[in-house]
């Protein structure tokens, strides 16, 4: 035994630590900073979906180098150079908007404010989002309603008129009053705020979707597919309610439906995450509506 302390004695006098000066410390600091940053950064535009992407090719390129797979080794090398261009391409509006954040004056005081605060529906805006559909459900109005999850819209957000506005269920009614200047296009909301009106949204081109569809719920199916978002549409033509979502759409919907739907995204549910498709049982009417 005390062979072994005598070793291990003998062995940590050798080990020596680098000499850290108040320059390490800062660099240190400002490097681990700038990686949080990019991260939250990441998160908040698309390309975080690509970044998932990315770490799971390099977990198999890191099973490859174990066995040996030289092949498929080779087409990582000559791939690699291709695919930063391809991703400096594909994501030029991400990066562009980025280096304007950084030139704003209030870029430094966003990035130390808090976005805990109002992170999800309270159970007022729910109340006054539910109510606020189905009053417009009564008069046939037609309304696009983009609940925001964890992929942000901001694309989609400078599309429209910005408005940054507390939920309410006049404000809701207004917006898409016949004849006004915001009724056309999408709302975007994020937590209980109302971002943005009159938004242009992606429409879906999935020929399996029914004829009977218009633009407004091709436009609702088609932002699901290129996001995690809830949207809530009304029919300007029957009145009807649908909520699209992962690609697929859900009609005819009642008010304890959609409340049930927004408790979900507001984290009221254990299963929150599941999704509503993988939550409700698909009567083969709603398979039909499935887009992909």
């Amino acid at each position: 035994m005390e062979m072994i302390k005598d070793f291990v004695y003998k062995y940590l006098m050798q080990l020596s630590l680098p000499h850290l000066t108040v320059i390490d410390v800062v660099e240190v600091i400002i490097i681990a900073f700038a990686i949080y940053q990019i991260i939250m950064w990441l998160k908040n535009t698309r390309a975080w979906m690509l970044v998932k992407g990315i770490i799971f090719l390099l977990v198999f390129c890191a099973v490859a180098i174990l066995l040996h797979m030289d092949v498929i080794l080779w087409i990582f090398r000559n791939a690699i150079s291709v695919g930063i261009i391809a991703i400096v391409i594909v994501f030029q509006p991400e990066l562009r908007s980025a280096l304007e954040q950084l030139g704003r004056k209030n870029a430094l005081a966003s990035w130390f404010s808090s976005d805990d605060e109002d992170t999800k529906l309270s159970e007022r805006s729910i109340n006054c989002i539910v109510k606020a559909v189905f009053e417009m459900s009564r008069l046939k109005t037609g309304a696009l309603i983009v609940m925001e999850r964890d992929i942000k819209l901001k694309d989609i957000e400078r599309s429209g008129i910005s408005m940054d506005a507390k939920i309410s269920l006049q404000l809701l009614i207004n917006i898409f009053e016949h004849n006004t200047p915001l009724h056309d296009g999408a709302v975007i909301i994020r937590d209980n705020r109302i971002l943005s009106a009159t938004c242009y949204l992606p429409l879906s081109d999935n020929r399996e979707l029914s004829k009977e569809l218009g633009t407004r719920h091709r436009a609702a199916v088609g932002i699901s597919e290129v996001s995690d978002s809830v949207t809530i549409v009304v029919s300007e033509e029957t009145g009807d309610v649908s909520i699209a979502e992962n690609g697929g759409i859900k009609r005819n919907i009642c008010k304890e439906e959609l409340k049930e739907v927004l408790m979900e995204i507001s984290g009221a549910f254990e299963d929150a995450k599941k999704g509503f498709w993988r939550r409700k049982e698909r009567t083969p009417r709603h398979e039909e509506e499935r887009a992909g």
